[in-house]
């Protein structure tokens, strides 16, 4: 079967047994599907059993505007060779989401890392709060639009003041007129030819 009966098919699937708030066929290889959470699991679960069985990432997307969040589970079918992306929103407050985990096993450090870097919950997944990647983190998870870098390194590091003309140069001579001196010689064999 080719690439374009397998969207279509897929379209087809899906559509004819689920509220789908937005359809998307990004190309033949690729198709999104945004639906409301309380479908997820359902959908996943009938997603694995026609063949899509390898959960190939799941990540968050911050519409801060919105004051949503957006999962963004990523599946992949061998025999019909075609990415989904099953897209829900979340509430931004309150983010929280039942665990895939006994859908997809794998799912379990997506999970770990979409609590740490948005702080989405997956009740379910029993390690989920568990630090992956930020030991020690005790701030906003930083992959939050509204986390400021800056204010988080003012808290944490020690301020330093450089000087614009700042050279170390422990104890040797400047290259610098010798660098200068060699590339006025590059411009020259240019111009001149090799002496």
């Amino acid at each position: 079967m080719n690439s374009i009966n397998n969207v279509e098919y897929l379209k087809n699937l899906v559509e004819s047994k689920y509220k789908v708030n937005k359809t998307e066929v990004i190309d033949q290889y690729q198709m999104s599907f945004e639906v409301d959470k309380d479908e997820v699991h359902r959908l996943l679960t009938e997603l694995k059993l026609e063949g899509w069985k390898q959960l190939s990432y799941l990540s968050a997307i911050d519409w801060l505007e919105d004051n949503e969040f957006e999962l963004v589970y990523i599946l992949f079918n061998w025999d019909r060779p075609v990415h989904i992306q099953i897209r829900a929103r979340l509430d931004r407050e309150n983010p929280v989401m039942n665990s895939i985990l006994p859908i997809f096993p794998g799912c379990k450090y997506y999970e770990r890392e979409a609590h740490e870097f948005f702080g989405i919950k997956f009740p379910g997944n029993p390690d989920y709060e568990k630090q992956l990647v930020l030991e020690e983190w005790d701030d906003m998870p930083p992959l939050r639009k509204d986390f400021d870098p800056q204010a988080y390194s003012d808290k944490k590091f020690p301020v330093r003041k450089y000087s614009n003309d700042f050279v170390e140069l422990n104890n040797q001579e400047s290259k610098k007129e010798k660098r200068e001196n060699r590339y006025k010689k590059i411009l020259n064999v240019g111009k001149r030819g090799r002496k």
